[in-house]
Order: structure tokens, then sequence, then C-alpha cells
């Protein structure tokens, strides 16, 4: 041991600076080798994208992240954390389907859950209603059931005021909401960012992870006559069965807002979350939130 100490002081200062030397060159090789394996950001067709950790809230990836931009069914998404968030909320409550709910439907072409007039629906099964096939007939109706006031339009602005007031508390700058279910008159709109904060702040309910994440499902509704139908839903959400660990959360689509998709996977304990507003064609916003998910997995 004594040996050894005395040799290294022996050493000339020229080995020193040899050896100092050779630590930098390697330590830059290692260096040059860690940013060679950082991943390339993606390129994706949405104008707008955004997506982060969920666990931890970093920021993975962004593109025009905080650029307003109208977000179609995506909207749903605050639908469903108001009517979450009731305090005393019954899921099993029942809610008869009013014509003006079907009447709605038709007079804007929007998508449905096909609820028929009479039957009574729980509020649960709304929610699948209102997140699977995006019925709008659902949302008109938790909508009314939620909101408050005599008459059903006073009520329909009561729980629209509810989505912007839920807005405002989660700190959702950039977001307002004039319908309670995307078909806006002008002045519904967020942002990537926005959307992926709200999701995220949705996905804490345990009835709002088991909707998102359901592919189809049968439901057993009770009829005008007392007697019973079944109600079948298929989840817009193609990823669900296209992308490993897809857990939601929600589609949209729209003349303004083109096509949007709020997305969510997990894998190996790690949860990604994120949005892409206004792409092109269905086959182009799956394609960028999976690019996405696969991005932010790696980082």
């Amino acid at each position: 041991m004594k040996f050894g100490i005395k040799g290294i002081r022996r050493g000339s200062a020229t080995a020193t600076v040899a050896l100092t030397t050779g630590a930098l060159i390697a330590g830059g090789a290692f260096a040059s080798t860690a940013q060679a394996a950082a991943p390339k950001a993606p390129s994706i067709v949405a104008k707008g994208g955004f997506v982060m950790n969920n666990g931890t809230g970093k920021t993975l990836f962004s593109k025009a992240a905080d650029t307003r931009r109208s977000t179609g069914s995506t909207t749903k998404i605050m639908t469903a954390r108001v009517v979450l968030a009731q305090k005393g909320l019954n899921l099993n409550s029942k809610v008869t389907i009013q014509k003006a709910y079907s009447d709605y439907i038709v007079s804007k072409g929007a998508s449905s859950a096909r609820l028929i007039v009479g039957d009574k629906v729980t509020v649960r099964q709304l929610l699948y209603g209102l997140m699977l096939p995006s019925g709008c007939d659902a949302a008109y109706a938790l909508a009314d059931k939620f909101g408050s006031g005599k008459t059903r339009s006073a009520r329909v602005k009561s729980f629209i005021g509810k989505m912007n007031s839920t807005a405002k508390t989660l700190g959702l700058k950039n977001t307002h909401f004039d319908s309670f279910d995307g078909i806006g008159n002008g002045s519904n709109y967020s942002t990537p960012r926005d959307l992926t904060k709200l999701a995220s702040s949705a996905m804490k309910y345990s009835t709002f992870r088991t909707v998102v994440k359901t592919k189809s499902t049968k439901q057993k509704v009770t009829t005008k006559s007392g007697g019973y139908r079944y109600m079948a839903w298929t989840n817009t959400n193609k990823l669900l069965s296209s992308y490993s660990g897809a857990i939601g959360v929600k589609t949209g689509s729209g003349p303004a807002a083109k096509y949007c998709l709020v997305f969510a996977a997990t894998r190996k304990g790690k949860t990604v979350i994120g949005t892409v507003l206004t792409s092109s064609s269905e086959a182009n916003r799956t394609a960028d939130a999976k690019k996405l998910m696969d991005y932010g997995f790696k980082k």
C-alpha cells in the first residue's frame, strides 16, 4: 500500500495532465453518447399538441400548446368532470329522457347515444353515453339534470357556468365553454395544454377512469312503460384497441375543430397524457397521438 502511494507521488506533472485530459475526453464521449440517445421530437400533422408525464406534470412535448382552438367533443371531458364533482352525487339516480334532447340531436345533426324519449337512464349510464359514442343527447340530459333553475334553458346556462368556473379553478386560462357538448357558438375553445390538464384532473375520479377506458358496453335501461331495453355503445377512441397501455380519453371533431384527441396510456407504471388539436383526419389524429405517446414514454 505504501509503495503505491509513493509511486503516485513520484509521478510527473505530465502524467497527471495526461490522466486529467483522458478523463475529460472520456467524459465528453459519454456526454455525446447520452445526447445521441435522446429521442428526436416527432413531427405531427395536428396544428397543436401537448404531452406531459401525468405523475409529475412535467412537459414532454409541446407544439402551439397555448394557442386557443375549437375543441369539438373533447369539451365533454369537462361535462363529465362537472357532474362527477357534484356534492352527494348519486350515480344510480335516474334521469327521464326528454323530447328536447332528441330534437336537439336532430336539429344539430349531432353525434348521439340514441337515447329514447321516456326511458329512465341512470347518471352513470349517461356518462357512458356521453363519453363512448359521444352522445350530445346524453350531454344535454346531464346539463339539464345538474344545472340550477326553473327552466331548461336556465339550467343549461347554469351548467355551462359551472364548466367555466371549474376551468377557472383548475387554472385553465385559455379555456372557455359556451356549450355542454362542444357544439358552440364561436366561443367554445381551449388549448392542448389546458385540455391535458383538464383530462388529468378528470382522471382522478375512478368513475371517469372506468368509463373512458371502456371499449364497449351494454346498459340495461328502464322504458317508459316500466319494462327495460339494452343500450349498446362503442367507444369512438380507436386507441383503446390499437395502442398498448391506452386508458382513454376522448375524441372530438367538428367543422372548426377538425379532428381532435385527448389521450392517455400507462406502461411500466408511467402514465403519459396529452392532446392533439386540429388534425386533418381521423387517421392522422390517431397517428399523431401514437407518435406523441411513443415519444413521451422514451423521455
